[in-house]
């Protein structure tokens, strides 16, 4: 318990002053229990004499009370004249006053972009009947049975390893595990002492950009593209060079020929959010560019396991001969995202320097679930829940293109819908402006529809939303997009 000694004289009069201010301020709860005399002693260093006079005088004054057996009590009523008390103010203190603290120049940068926190994030969302929230799992499909029998049996054989500081690059299996993986089913270049563990792919990104970005640096990002990394780049101080999408991903043909160009990122696999694939050619483009440039790629492979009209493609890292692709994958959207564990795979030449960023970040990432992980996935586990997902979105997937194109026809464009856990829907009855006004009253109907809006630099032309909908069973889908139909119907009747 901390205790401010306050004034000077005797130690039991400071005592006194410091428990009684913290009472009146309220950082002592009424009925909360005090240390003991004999331990506030130790933890003050003073003697226990001291304690128990500053004690006995609080409980005179009936600021605490004492009970036999049980401890020593902030009393449940206090004075009235306790309960109206307000400290002093500070000097220069001026009534209205707004304080304003001395941010740093990127924290400056950070808070003028877009509120915080981003329009993705579901903590601060009502509950919806029917949400079609990007990046939300399924609880039905997450492997409960089987991920609680392994971590109880990690328990059960905890060690130093587990309990001690872990190694900055992530812990050995699941190291191994994850290069075994990403090779046999990525294609991914991946040598175990090559792989960087780390807490979930944002993380991964924040790490990179403090490694190559300085203040006024160029940065090429997907246009439209994911909104956290573009912020990131912004805080970090660097000049973001929007290069346009089409149906087959980055337009490649666009790059910018510019000197101190640091970073490109990408997402070849499945852009995000359109759901292009960029074309062998097109990656090749990319892959001399970044030659040419002396610039690094980014590959955000952030849901690629997802594929349903054809086989998976290859990671565009397996292409680089140059050592100028760092792969970046999660687990987020295969079992949760609340795991926050994801991977970078990097030159060899780069996994000092991340290593020593991310020891600056956060020592390591935390070993238990890195052992629970890495023995769900050497027993089998991984793969199977795997091909177990695979089945369902690619079922529900299903469901949702022909309920839009049911209820909604030539009316709406489904672009993405080959692969991953989302797609994006063009709609041709409204305006970009309207987008807000749609999820709105979607949301009165219990359906969370999103706009796309938040993923471009430059704000886009036509009217669309992005439905994600690996947290929904086969009905729910039908059902929602059917209240979906109604509310465009009567906006449409509106207008």
């Amino acid at each position: 318990m901390f205790v401010r000694l306050q004034g000077t004289g005797p130690v039991s009069q400071r005592i006194y002053r410091g428990l009684r201010s913290a009472i009146v301020r309220g950082l002592l709860r009424p009925g909360s229990r005090l240390l003991s005399s004999r331990s506030l002693a130790q933890e003050l260093a003073v003697s226990r004499k001291a304690v128990a006079r500053a004690f006995e005088r609080l409980a005179d004054e009936g600021y605490i009370t004492s009970r036999v057996g049980a401890g020593t009590f902030v009393s449940t009523t206090l004075p009235e004249t306790i309960l109206t008390f307000t400290p002093e103010p500070s000097p220069g203190f001026r009534p209205g006053k707004r304080m304003v603290p001395n941010f740093s120049a990127q924290a400056k940068r950070l808070l003028d972009q877009s509120p915080w926190p981003p329009p993705a994030s579901r903590a601060f969302r009502a509950p919806l009947k029917y949400d079609f929230h990007y990046g939300t799992p399924a609880l039905m499909d997450f492997p409960q049975t089987v991920w609680a029998r392994l971590i109880a049996e990690q328990a059960r054989k905890l060690s130093v390893t587990t309990l001690y500081y872990g190694s900055t690059t992530g812990y050995d299996p699941l190291r191994q595990a994850v290069a075994d993986y990403i090779r046999r089913y990525r294609g991914v270049n991946a040598k175990d002492a090559c792989v960087v563990i780390v807490n979930g792919s944002q993380q991964a990104m924040d790490i990179l950009i403090r490694l190559f970005v300085n203040p006024g640096d160029r940065a090429v990002i997907e246009e439209p593209g994911y909104q956290c990394v573009r912020q990131a780049l912004v805080a970090a101080g660097a000049r973001v060079i929007p290069v346009p999408v089409d149906n087959a991903g980055l337009d490649t043909s666009r790059l910018p020929r510019l000197k101190g160009i640091r970073l490109a990122y990408v997402t070849p696999s499945h852009q995000f959010p359109l759901g292009g694939i960029l074309p062998p050619e097109r990656r090749l483009a990319l892959l001399r560019w970044a030659r040419e440039t002396d610039a690094y790629v980014i590959e955000d492979d952030y849901d690629s396991e997802f594929r349903y009209d054809h086989p998976p493609v290859e990671a565009m890292q397996a292409l680089d001969a140059d050592g100028r692709v760092i792969y970046v994958g999660t687990f987020s959207k295969v079992l949760c995202p609340g795991m926050r564990i994801g991977y970078i795979v990097v030159p060899p030449c780069l996994l000092q320097p991340i290593a020593s960023f991310k020891f600056l970040t956060d020592f390591s990432t935390p070993t238990f679930e890195q052992a629970v992980l890495a023995e769900f996935i050497k027993a089998g586990h991984f793969e199977r829940h795997l091909r177990k997902l695979r089945l369902r979105n690619a079922r529900r997937r299903e469901v949702l293109v022909q309920a839009l194109n049911q209820h909604l026809g030539v009316r709406a464009q489904i672009a993405g819908a080959n692969a991953g856990v989302h797609v994006v829907v063009w709609l041709d009855d409204l305006s970009a402006d309207d987008i807000p006004e749609l999820c709105r009253r979607a949301a009165q109907v219990g359906v969370g529809v999103y706009p796309v809006t938040p993923y471009y630099l430059c704000r886009p032309q036509r009217a669309a939303i992005m439905l994600g909908y690996a947290s929904l069973t086969e009905n729910e889908i039908r059902k929602a997009v059917m209240l979906l139909r109604e509310v465009l119907d009567e906006m449409v009747r509106q207008h």
